[in-house]
């Protein structure tokens, strides 16, 4: 373990952040939480003095008991159990804690979550790498590494159906496209864009994406409390014909005093949602900038966007909204200011019903640090999200399911083998994002299409 990790442990430990000592208790903490039917075991481990407990878990006309501090669950047994619970419980006791219930809801998630694992440093960024882990068990792997890219950058991937998209950043990058399983290497830019894409969604007929062109600028706050900020010097939005290889700009969005980002279409992509702000003097006046949810129709023919309206009923500064698939939300986030909700600790996730404009209660998945990167799964019944809960530094991936009134359930970390895992773990997991079928490439075929591929021109 190298020095600054070392310094990250020690200072967790010396601010109660690790809940390894102390009360008795349990992380991670899977107490009357709702769960996926097709989610893998949720091992957890005991803190805090209590001998050597029994826990035990009961479902209809199936039992396991397990002894031991590391409560670690067979994945045959946990299927049994989940399978004897749907719509219903799973009930646990244990002999230092009581008694709880896990319930299993009925309502499968999507198979395959893609994040990027990233150290949670804002200086630099170094050995990235995106990953995607099944849902119902432990297995992963690694779509794109550092090791065979030249460490290059890779962020912002996509999915949509049989789609996704991720892009490698620097000399011999572009945006990687799968379409159906033909994988192909853009260069999303043309000669009259600020510059190239950055932020965006696929269409649901694979032939166009929508995104923001970003001029992207870091600054460091002076008051100890804050930290980092990121700001656009400028935005527009664009369109891409993934059939012509041609970028769309149109004027109206693409405004001197405005600042444009984080589109994305609505459930059968007749309409885009996005985020817009007026320009302000930056970083003098960052705390000025507001950025309010707009949405214009969007035609699938053309490639072109209609006249936009702003939304009413979001209120703060609005990042990352993404539509349910099922038409019904729009999920987005909330911060006091700015564009960059990542280091800001207020930052919460808010829906709103987009036949009535009512926000549903979203309370129970919430936190008191930032929430934020979310996906909804196909049947939009779960959302994946990005939390600093806990230490406020490492992002992990948390699941809450979302009913049909919009009510979000506790929401709960997303279960690894070992459940000492987050703790001992220095990487955040960044932009978790759900998918129903499994990438077509692994990292030595993504390598080879970095180091061989020649990048698509755009016009």
């Amino acid at each position: 373990m190298d020095r600054l990790k070392l310094l990250i442990l020690l200072l967790a430990l010396a601010t109660g952040c690790s809940p390894k000592g102390g009360q008795v208790g349990i992380y991670p903490d899977y107490k009357d939480v709702t769960v996926p039917c097709n989610i893998a075991p949720l091992n957890f481990f005991y803190s805090g003095s209590c001998g050597i407990p029994t826990t035990v878990f009961k479902a209809p006309g199936i039992s396991f008991r397990t002894r031991g501090r590391n409560v670690c669950i067979p994945e045959r047994r946990w299927a049994q159990l989940l399978e004897a619970a749907a719509g219903s419980s799973i009930e646990v006791s244990s002999s230092v804690l009581g008694s709880w219930e896990i319930q299993v809801s009925p309502d499968p998630i999507d198979e395959y979550l893609t994040y990027r694992l990233i150290e949670p440093g804002y200086e630099v960024w170094d050995k990235v790498e995106i990953e995607q882990r099944r849902m119902s068990d432990f297995s992963t792997t690694t779509l794109a590494s550092w090791k065979n890219t030249g460490n290059s950058c890779m962020n912002c991937h996509i999915h949509k159906g049989n789609s996704s998209m991720f892009y490698i950043r620097g000399p011999k990058g572009g945006a990687i496209l799968n379409r159906d399983g033909e994988i192909r290497k853009l260069a999303l830019k043309d000669s009259t864009m600020v510059s190239s894409t950055v932020y965006g969604d696929l269409h649901p007929s694979g032939r166009w994406g929508v995104f923001s062109t970003n001029v992207i600028m870091p600054s460091f706050h002076t008051l100890g409390s804050l930290r980092f900020e990121v700001y656009d010097k400028c935005s527009d939005l664009c369109v891409a014909d993934f059939d012509s290889n041609e970028m769309l700009t149109q004027p109206e969005f693409a405004k001197a005093g405005k600042f444009e980002t984080f589109p994305c279409f609505n459930a059968d992509g007749t309409e885009v949602y996005y985020c817009c702000a007026d320009t302000v003097s930056l970083p003098e006046k960052i705390h000025e900038l507001h950025y309010s949810l707009w949405r214009a129709p969007f035609d699938a023919e053309s490639g072109t966007l209609g006249e936009a309206v702003k939304v009413d009923g979001p209120t703060g500064s609005v990042c990352h909204p993404k539509c349910s698939p099922d038409g019904r939300w729009v999920l987005y986030t909330v911060a006091d200011y700015g564009t960059f909700p990542l280091w800001h600790r207020e930052c919460s996730l808010e829906m709103m019903d987009l036949v009535t404009g009512e926000k549903a209660d979203l309370s129970a998945a919430s936190s008191d640090r930032s929430d934020s990167y979310h996906s909804w799964s196909s049947n939009s019944r779960w959302i994946v999200f990005a939390s600093k809960r806990g230490d406020g530094q490492y992002g992990r991936p948390y699941i809450t399911h979302i009913g049909e009134d919009g009510t979000a359930s506790k929401a709960f970390v997303l279960p690894q083998k070992d459940p000492h895992h987050y703790l001992e773990y220095f990487r955040s997991y960044n932009i978790p994002d759900l998918g129903t079928e499994p990438a077509p490439y692994d990292w030595e075929k993504t390598g080879q299409i970095w180091q061989n591929t020649e990048t698509e021109q755009f016009n």
